[in-house]
C-alpha cells in the first residue's frame, strides 16, 4: 500500500525520523510523509508514531475534469475494503486549480458511488475544506466513522482512506485540561526536536495539564502512544486481529523504566490536579514529579538538582493580548538565566523577537501552528557545562 502520515505543517521531518526508526523509508511532502508498507507497517505506524495527525492509505489517483469522469473512475476503487459493517462515511474534499471546484458537489457524487457499493451505510455530511490541519468534523465525534480524504489539484483526483479514526493526538489520557492546552503531537515534536535524551532531566515550569512531562515520560519509557486507544482500521473487513494482538504485545514488552528527573510545575493548583490525573491515566504518574509553584520557584530549584544540567521545555504565554509583552520580556529573561546553571532551553513561541529577551542563542527547530496561531519552536545549543543525567530525588 501507499501510506501517508499526515502532520501539522512543519513537523514532516520529525515524522520522517520516527518512520525511519520503524524501519520505513519515507518521502517528505508538504503536510506529511509518504511511504510504502503492508498491514503490519500500517498498524505499527498508528501504534507508535507520536507526531502525525493521522495515517491514511492511498486508494487511487486519476484524471477527473467532469463529474461523469469522476463517478466512472471512482466506481473502480475498492471502497468495500475500507467500509465498516456499520457506522458513518465522512468525506473531506479539497479542490484547487481544477474544473471540478465545488467541494460539496464532489463529495455528494462520491457518497452516491459509495452508497451503490454498500447499501444501508450511513452517509455523513461532507467535512470542511481544512484537510489535515488538526481540526475534526462533527462526524468524527461519533463511533466507527470512516473518513475519506479527496484532493483534486489540476484536474488530478487522489482518494485516500483514513486508517486512524480520531486524530492521533487523542492518546486517551488527557481527559482534564488547563488553559491553552497543548496538543500531544506538538508536545512530542518539541521533545523529539530538542535533542533531549531519555535519562536527562526535563523540566516544564509552566506545565498546564502536564502534556510535555507526560509525553517525555512516555518517550523515556518507550510507551507506544496508541496503546490505550482503538483505530478505524480495526473496523475494516481486512483487519488482522491476530497480527494486531501480536504488535500490541510486542509494544508492551518494549516498555522500560526511567530514572531520569521529569518535573512539571504550575502556579494554578487546578492545572496540577489535572496533570496528576492525566499522568495516572497515561501510566506514568510514578515517573513525574508535579508541584504547585510559580515559575521563579521552579527555576530556582534547578540549581539543587544533583549533577546539574538538562532541559527546560515549555509553552509560555504568547502575549497576544495587549499589555502582556512587558511581563513576557521578564519571563524570557528569567528563563534564559538557566543556562548559567548548565541547563538548555526550548520554548514554543509566537514572537521570535520577544524570545530574544532570553539573552541566549536560540535556534528555530520547526515552525507550525498551535490553536491557529503561527508558532516556532526555539531551542538552545549545547552548553559547555556538564549535562550529565540528573537523578530523581524523591521526597
Amino acid at each position: 500500500m501507499e501510506i501517508f502520515a499526515a502532520t501539522a505543517p512543519g513537523l514532516e521531518s520529525i515524522a520522517a525520523g520516527e518512520l525511519k526508526a520503524l524501519g520505513a523509508r519515507g518521502n517528505q511532502q508538504p503536510g506529511g510523509v509518504s511511504f510504502d508498507g503492508d498491514n503490519r507497517l500500517l498498524y505499527r505506524a498508528n501504534l507508535h508514531l507520536r507526531t502525525p495527525s493521522r495515517i491514511i492509505v492511498r486508494l487511487g489517483q486519476f484524471h477527473a475534469a467532469t463529474f461523469y469522469e469522476l463517478e466512472r473512475r471512482a466506481r473502480k476503487i475498492n471502497w468495500q475494503n475500507f467500509l465498516p459493517d456499520k457506522g458513518v462515511v465522512d468525506i473531506r474534499v479539497t479542490c484547487r486549480k481544477s474544473r471540478l471546484y465545488h467541494s460539496d458537489a464532489v463529495a455528494e457524487r462520491l457518497l452516491s458511488v459509495i452508497s451503490e457499493v454498500r447499501a444501508g451505510i450511513e452517509l455523513g455530511q461532507a467535512s470542511p475544506e481544512d484537510a489535515d490541519d488538526g481540526e475534526e468534523s462533527a462526524n468524527e465525534t461519533q463511533s466507527q466513522v470512516q473518513r475519506f480524504v479527496v484532493r483534486i489539484v489540476n484536474d488530478q483526483c487522489e482518494i485516500s482512506a483514513d486508517s486512524s479514526g480520531a486524530l492521533l493526538h487523542r492518546r486517551g489520557y488527557r481527559q482534564e485540561v488547563a488553559k491553552a492546552p497543548l496538543r500531544e503531537t506538538l508536545a512530542a515534536a518539541m521533545i523529539l526536536a530538542s535533542g533531549w535524551r531519555r535519562g536527562e532531566a526535563l523540566v516544564d515550569p509552566m506545565c498546564g495539564s502536564g502534556t510535555i512531562p507526560i509525553e517525555a515520560a512516555m518517550i523515556a519509557r518507550s510507551i507506544a502512544p496508541g496503546l490505550r486507544r482503538e483505530f478505524q482500521f480495526m473496523h475494516w473487513p481486512s483487519f488482522d486481529a491476530g497480527l494486531w494482538k501480536d504488535l500490541v504485545a510486542a509494544a508492551q514488552n518494549e516498555i522500560t523504566s526511567n530514572d531520569g528527573l521529569i518535573f512539571g510545575a504550575d502556579r494554578d493548583s487546578g492545572a496540577i490536579t489535572a496533570s496528576t490525573h492525566n499522568a495516572e491515566r497515561a501510566g506514568v504518574a510514578g515517573d513525574i514529579e508535579f508541584a504547585n509553584q510559580p515559575l521563579a520557584a521552579s527555576l530556582d530549584g534547578l540549581q539543587t538538582v544533583e549533577t546539574g544540567g538538562g532541559w527546560v521545555l515549555t509553552n509560555p504565554p504568547y502575549g497576544i493580548r495587549v499589555g502582556e509583552r512587558g511581563d513576557l520580556r521578564n519571563l524570557y529573561a528569567r528563563l534564559g538565566r538557566i543556562s548559567d546553571k548548565g541547563w538548555r532551553l526550548g520554548v514554543l513561541t509566537a514572537d521570535q523577537p520577544l524570545a530574544r529577551h532570553a539573552g541566549i542563542p536560540l535556534r528555530s527547530r520547526f515552525d507550525t501552528r498551535n490553536g491557529g496561531i503561527p508558532v516556532s519552536f526555539l531551542a538552545s545549543e549545547k552548553t559547555g557545562k556538564s549535562a550529565a543525567p540528573a537523578r530523581v530525588s524523591r521526597r
